[in-house]
Parts: C-alpha cells; sequence; structure tokens
C-alpha cells in the first residue's frame, strides 16, 4: 500500500510550534511512503524560512517527496530578486525542479508551477503545461493512481474563494480528467475540501476528483478551518482509494482523524 501525507501552506516564519512537533509525531506514526508539499512553504521566501522548512522535512524521514513552490515562496519586497531569480532560495533548500514528477509503482505524481513573478497572489497554468501535464498522464501504467499537484486551487467550495482560482483552471481539467488523472491536490486558500470534478463540471470523460489542503502548520488560520493535513491511501491496482483529512486539535495537541472518504477511479 502506499501511503501519502499532503501538506500544504506550512508558511515557515509563522508556524506554530505545538503543531510542527504534533505533524512529526503524527508522521512517525503514519509512516507514509510519500510526502506532498503543494506550495507556500515559507512567510516571505527568507533564506532562514526555507532552511527550517527543510530541516522540518529531513526530520519526517519520509522516504520520497515532492514539493512545489506557492506564491508566498516568492520575494515580495526584494524586486530585483523577485524579477531576475525569483526561485534562488526555493531551488537551494527543495532543488532546481520547479515541475518535478515522482513514480512508484503504485503512483504517479506530477508537481505543476503556478506561480509567477508578475503576479502577487493568482496563479496560473499555460497551454504548455498542460500539454506537458497530459502527455505524462498518457504514460502513466494501469495500475497506477494518477496525481496532479497544483499550489492554487482547480475547484472551489465556496463563493468567496473564487477569485483564487486557477487561472486556466477549467481547460486545466479537462485536459489532465482526459488524459487519466485520478486526483488534483492544491492548498492556497487554507480551506480542506474534496469535490467531485466529474460532477461540477458536467462532460467530464472520466472520475476525477479535487483536494485542497488546509495550512499545515501556520497560524495564518482562515475561515473555521484550524491547521489540517490530508492522507491518501491506496492498494496497487485498485479502483479506489481512501482521502482522510486530519486536523489538529489545540486542547490535546495532535492531529486527530476528521473525515474519510472513499473515492472511485476509473480503470
Amino acid at each position: 500500500m502506499s501511503v501519502i501525507l499532503h501538506i500544504s501552506d506550512p508558511h515557515f516564519g509563522t508556524e506554530r510550534a505545538p503543531v510542527v512537533a504534533a505533524l512529526k509525531r503524527f508522521t512517525a506514526s503514519l509512516q507514509p511512503t510519500m510526502l506532498i508539499v503543494s506550495g507556500d512553504i515559507t512567510q516571505r521566501a527568507k533564506a532562514a524560512e526555507f532552511a527550517v522548512a527543510r530541516q522540518f522535512v529531513n526530520d519526517l524521514g519520509v522516504p520520497s517527496m515532492l514539493a512545489i513552490p506557492g506564491n508566498h515562496d516568492i520575494p515580495l519586497f526584494d524586486l530585483a530578486s523577485r524579477f531576475f531569480a525569483p526561485y534562488r532560495k526555493y531551488q537551494a533548500a527543495f532543488g532546481t525542479e520547479l515541475a518535478p514528477v515522482v513514480e512508484t509503482s503504485d503512483v504517479l505524481v506530477i508537481g505543476v508551477n503556478t506561480t509567477r513573478r508578475y503576479r502577487h497572489i493568482q496563479g496560473e497554468v499555460s497551454t504548455a503545461q498542460i500539454a506537458d501535464v497530459s502527455r505524462r498522464l498518457q504514460q502513466a501504467g494501469p495500475q497506477q493512481l494518477r496525481i496532479v499537484v497544483t499550489h492554487q486551487p482547480v475547484h472551489v467550495v465556496c463563493e468567496e474563494d473564487r477569485e483564487d482560482l486557477l487561472r486556466g483552471h477549467r481547460e486545466a481539467i479537462q485536459a489532465w480528467s482526459a488524459a487519466g488523472a485520478d486526483v488534483i491536490l492544491g492548498g492556497h486558500i487554507h480551506r480542506p475540501s474534496l469535490s467531485a470534478l466529474h460532477e461540477a463540471i458536467l462532460g467530464l470523460p472520466r472520475r476525477t476528483w479535487g483536494l485542497q489542503a488546509g495550512t499545515s502548520l501556520s497560524s495564518r488560520i482562515r475561515f473555521d478551518a484550524g491547521n489540517s493535513v490530508n492522507v491518501i491511501r491506496y492498494v496497487h491496482g485498485e479502483s479506489r482509494c481512501v482521502i482522510e483529512r486530519w486536523d489538529y486539535a489545540d486542547a490535546a495537541e495532535t492531529f486527530f482523524l476528521h473525515t474519510t472518504h472513499t473515492i472511485e477511479c476509473a480503470r
């Protein structure tokens, strides 16, 4: 079985120490086979924040990891760096690949860099990126769970979050669903949710799901959602997988199981 821990928006520089400790304990008990970090790793893209974030990831000790940058991982106030070397500090800590791919016999995970130096908050996916991801999805084995990771969401459940939708999201969903995507992961809005995209967007050729993560560690909690993470469990070759949301409880200083969903993946 593959056990994937999905965290997003830790915003190191604003992390809550008790939550950091609790997530380390939770990860040790979970023993995930893969870690996915869907952006906004830091608050202000400072070298010191990236260093702490990298050490945190190392401390988790997960065998395989995929990370992508979020809009907070590009310098905001250092305009020279923002326009001429926006990913320098991110790449020094998390590697030069901004659109990484991680593959095992069970899963194919494709990261997409949806940040832009000319956009402060909003994200964007280009026609070329949509095509590249589609081609890679089509190369997946028939038994693999196929996951795409963006920072900004491709689908939201609340009207107030619509302004944060990824630019090009509709075209991306349609193309990636047709190419075989099972789940599209995101973060950015700090509001966890699971959506059946094939029900929200009529005409999709197959079952495809949108999974949003809350902020894993930050004090920058929005709305009614606290700190949370997602867990995906998948058994090789099965036509379904289990998605869990784990929320942090302040009183107990631990993560507890909030919801469990079994979703079908077309094969």
